[in-house]
């Protein structure tokens, strides 16, 4: 049975979508199967994996408002072992659409439910902000990894989203834990960096794993091309780290 995990931070440009793409490309790449679902009308997961989101038919916004079956919406082995449901602009319309409409909480679970067995892990990449969207992302998952980028203000709006997690759990999805902490954009020649880590790890009672994501070049280029870290440079440091992080994904599953 698929394991979900939500990978969410309402604050941008922290490494969400990055750590998506990335840790499902690894764990496909380690014999995984795996479905990586882009809740994020922006759709940087969809063409970060290799899919033209300006001429998808169908994504992720038709099966929210429910015109189409999730097994419409998949698209098979973009990469081996990695299916993923793309989406499109106008999915920052569902919200509206969805006003008034019965139990929209958990739309999208019910939809993965009749799919999560065929996959190992489900990661779904949520938008910036605390939405429906966000929402639906976190009724349907088991866990949610929340990446927090080294600088300054990396705990502003952390305490908030910890909040929701809570909130969520209390009224929506008992099962739902912060399955840990990532910190990314690591720059090792700031001691700035280093200030957050040991901050966070001071002040934050939650799971940190111990692979901390590097700034790196070749991670911030590798999108433009479509391609996962480990496809478009496995020798980086940036694919290595991944690598390193959806093995401890796998251990703490196992």
């Amino acid at each position: 049975m698929g394991r979900i995990i939500a990978v969410a931070n309402q604050k941008g440009g922290v490494g969400k979508t990055t750590t998506s793409i990335n840790l499902a490309a690894c764990l496909a790449e380690k014999g995984k199967k795996v479905l990586a679902v882009d809740m994020d009308p922006q759709g940087n997961l969809t063409s970060g994996l290799g899919v033209d989101k300006d001429s998808v038919e169908k994504s992720i916004y038709e099966l929210i408002i429910g015109e189409v079956d999730i097994k419409e919406v998949i698209n098979k082995e973009v990469l081996e072992n990695l299916d993923i449901i793309p989406t499109s602009i106008d999915l920052s319309a569902a919200e509206i659409e969805l006003i008034g409409v019965d139990d929209k909480e958990y739309i999208l679970r019910n939809a993965i439910d009749q799919v999560k067995d065929q996959y190992d892990f489900v990661i779904i990449d949520c938008p910036p902000s605390l939405s429906m969207l966000t929402i639906n992302a976190m009724t349907t998952a088991d866990s949610v990894i929340v990446p927090i980028q080294c600088e300054y203000y990396a705990l502003e709006g952390l305490s908030q989203l910890i909040h929701t997690v809570e909130l969520v759990k209390d009224r929506l999805n008992s099962k739902l834990e912060i399955e840990g902490v990532v910190f990314t954009m690591y720059d090792a020649r700031t001691n700035l960096s280093l200030q957050v880590v040991e901050n966070v790890k001071d002040n934050l009672q939650q799971n940190i794993y111990k692979t901390i994501i590097p700034r790196n070049i070749r991670l911030a280029e590798a999108p433009s091309y479509g391609l996962p870290i480990n496809k478009y440079d496995p020798k980086s440091t940036g694919a290595e780290s991944y690598m390193r992080l959806a093995d401890e994904v796998i251990e703490r599953e196992e």
